[in-house]
């Protein structure tokens, strides 16, 4: 966990899952995936399982963590949090019955918001009626290329107050999107010594259809060999917008 994050769209992270797999073309030059092998090296506890090297790697297999339960419980003023930032709590080996302890948190401390974000919308839908969804709870999709657009109907029949898309990072034009049902929108171009080009027209395209659409707007980078690299105005504008506040 870290009380404070780099992450401009957040306040905080919360790891109780660690560990995951890569899906999908954004997943290719995944933070996260560097990260654990580096902890794993530190010697960091949390970080010390391999996971499967042709889809994971050193460090980064799924692993719950219920001793980070309590950590949301002890911070005592409301924070933005960010939900598993170095996993996928809907991931297959997370299990079913640890998925409800994290939304019992989630649900026992509204001062808190919570940003949960999936590559794998379906299990959440299959979930959703076995889950509480306090307006606290936030759930978002990583959509990269028009080919997961199809996370964007599993998350409309999730019952989250909030819902999101995260186009991070964006691969491919989005041209059409249909926002029906969300709330709010963050892209961003990918960084790292081996970071893709963006296109400003795909930004472009995602920033109108926001505006079209009525839903927030929150562009993260360009991206580069870092992420502060290339900035973060378009069109000489930096891009903050939030989703309408929901508490519980």
């Amino acid at each position: 966990m870290a009380d404070g994050t780099g992450i401009e769209w957040t306040e905080a992270t919360w790891n109780p899952t660690t560990g995951c797999d890569r899906i999908s073309p954004g997943c290719d030059n995944c933070y996260a995936l560097t990260l654990a092998k580096r902890l794993k090296a530190m010697g960091n506890p949390k970080y010390q399982d391999d996971g499967d090297p042709r889809t994971s790697g050193p460090g980064f297999a799924i692993t719950e963590h219920p001793f980070a339960l309590d950590i949301p419980r002890r911070w005592s003023a409301p924070r933005l949090i960010f939900v598993d930032s170095m996993s996928d709590l809907f991931h297959a080996r997370v299990s079913s019955s640890f998925i409800r302890d994290v939304f019992q948190v989630m649900e026992e401390t509204p001062r808190h918001t919570y940003q949960l974000l999936t590559k794998r919308p379906r299990r959440a839908a299959r979930m959703a009626r076995e889950l509480p969804w306090p307006s606290n709870v936030w759930l978002g999709v990583s959509v990269e290329t028009s080919e997961q657009l199809w996370r964007l109907d599993e998350l409309r029949r999730v019952p989250a107050a909030t819902r999101f898309v995260s186009a991070e990072p964006l691969l491919g034009s989005l041209a059409g999107l249909d926002l029906s049902g969300m709330h709010w929108l963050i892209a961003g171009g990918e960084s790292g010594p081996k970071h893709r080009k963006l296109d400003p027209a795909w930004v472009r395209e995602l920033r109108d259809a926001c505006t079209d659409q009525d839903v927030a707007f929150f562009f993260k980078q360009w991206g580069g060999r870092t992420p502060k690299s290339n900035g973060r105005e378009l069109d000489g504008q930096v891009w903050d917008e939030m989703p309408a506040p929901t508490r519980a």
